[in-house]
């Protein structure tokens, strides 16, 4: 059974950066396509970045150009650097392998 697991939320200042890594397990990592969602207060899951089984990288029109996702097949993980980030970030972060798990999600809040 696929599980994922997210670590690295937090708070942090406008302007701050943060890391976050998931965890793959149950399953061959290196044919899913990965990716980061996330959940604002009040609002709807939106997708953050993708990332296909061969690395090839999607981002909301938001995040471009601040946040990059990643991925390692030897170590079943990936990461979303966020850089630059504001107060609209503020969110609880999902990992997600497309079509077969989510994670618990782990809480990025932006804030002074």
């Amino acid at each position: 059974q696929v599980q994922v697991v997210e670590s690295g939320g937090g708070l942090v200042e406008p302007g701050g950066s943060l890391r976050l890594s998931c965890a793959f397990s149950g399953g061959r990592f290196g044919s899913y396509t990965m990716g980061w969602f996330r959940r604002p207060p009040e609002k709807q899951r939106e997708m953050v970045a993708v990332i296909s089984s061969l690395g090839h990288p999607i981002y909301a029109d938001s995040v471009k150009g601040r946040f990059t996702i990643s991925r390692d097949n030897t170590r079943n993980t990936i990461d979303l650097q966020m850089n630059d980030l504001n107060p609209e970030d503020t969110a609880v972060y999902y990992c997600n392998a497309l079509g077969a798990a989510w994670g618990q999600g782990t809480q990025v809040t932006v804030s002074s």
